[in-house]
């Protein structure tokens, strides 16, 4: 019960000077629209690094993240009800904000139930959940400015660019690979390899999702192949 209280103020008390801090910049000092909903994309990314590190065992960590879920949900229903909410949050649509929150977070319970729980191993929860999530937010904000060739296959929206895209990809192998490096277990040629497929796929993945279901479909492609690549290049038992 300690380690559940202790886990727990941990990650409010984040969320309070993480997204506090962030909202509280917005009335001092003028941030772009697109680049504070990466902002608050990247602070939630964040909450699951601590979900990951803030508790010993995988099911309290996909609990808390349900629990957490189940509490901010109604919060955020109440919060919609002020008049500026959605433009200080700077929210596409109203109720944008608690349908992400909802999604990612029972997304992370998902990878972390199979990457922490079955093959005992934290950090391919978050090799999978990162692949997608800092990318994802690069990509948008390099895809707004810079994006002059747009990508029109027939599974994709259209909207994306090959500029963003390859944003993604540099921004997901980085990442993947600093945490598979962390990890250990692998030697480097593995960790380039899986880094390299891993990216591509989250790429891929993130270009054929459309109206924000890329919060799930792109961990879990990640999360599909990096589990059998670390097995084969001997990083599981």
């Amino acid at each position: 019960m300690q380690q559940i209280l202790q886990g727990t103020g941990s990650i409010i008390l984040y969320f309070v000077i993480a997204a506090g801090g962030a909202i509280g910049s917005r009335f001092l000092i003028k941030i772009p629209n697109e680049l504070f909903r990466k902002i608050l994309h990247c602070i939630l990314l964040g909450s699951l690094f601590m979900f990951t590190f803030a508790y010993g065992e995988w099911w309290i960590s996909a609990l808390a993240a349900v629990i957490f879920e189940i509490i901010v949900y109604p919060l955020l229903i109440v919060l919609e009800r002020f008049k500026n909410f959605s433009e200080i949050t700077t929210e596409r649509k109203k109720g944008e904000l608690k349908n992400s929150l909802l999604l990612v977070f029972t997304m992370y319970a998902v990878v972390v139930s199979i990457c922490w729980g079955w093959f005992g191993d934290k950090y391919l929860a978050l090799a999978a959940i990162y692949a997608w999530g800092f990318g994802d937010a690069v990509a948008a904000l390099i895809g707004k400015k810079f994006g002059k060739h747009k990508i029109t296959w027939k599974c994709t929206d259209g909207k994306k660019s090959m500029e963003g895209s390859f944003s993604m990809f540099l921004v997901s192998f980085i990442s993947v690979m600093l945490i598979l490096s962390y990890r250990g277990g692998i030697n480097m040629v593995g960790v380039i390899v899986i880094s390299l497929v891993t990216a591509l796929v989250s790429m891929f993945s993130e270009l054929c999702s459309k109206d924000g279901n890329d919060t799930v479909i792109c961990p879990m492609s990640a999360m599909t192949v990096l589990i059998p690549l670390v097995y084969l290049f001997g990083g599981l038992s």
